[in-house]
């Protein structure tokens, strides 16, 4: 098991990198005109997951933006997935 400093050694920058990544985009789409649809919505949520002191940290952020879901739906209404689903603010 490798110790904090040395995860941060190895990982930090390209953490660090994917971060700032995920800043621009948000600035991005601050930027932009017109109405955000459910996906800033729980991006938004799922980043303040990140923020707090326990473990599991990819789970939950994943799950934040997963189809709940367990019945398929009888017809498909997009053309793919879209990367989130609307928690209605739960």
């Amino acid at each position: 098991m490798m110790t904090r400093q040395q995860l941060l050694d190895l990982y930090f920058l390209e953490a660090r990198g994917k971060l700032i990544e995920v800043a621009a985009f948000l600035d991005r789409v601050e930027r932009g005109e017109g109405e955000a649809d459910f996906r800033l919505a729980e991006l938004r949520r799922a980043v303040t997951i990140l923020s707090r002191p326990e473990a599991d940290k990819a789970r939950q952020v994943l799950m934040a933006l997963s189809d709940p879901t367990t019945e398929p739906i009888p017809t498909a209404t997009t053309k793919g997935a879209c990367g989130a689903w609307p928690s209605g603010g739960n």
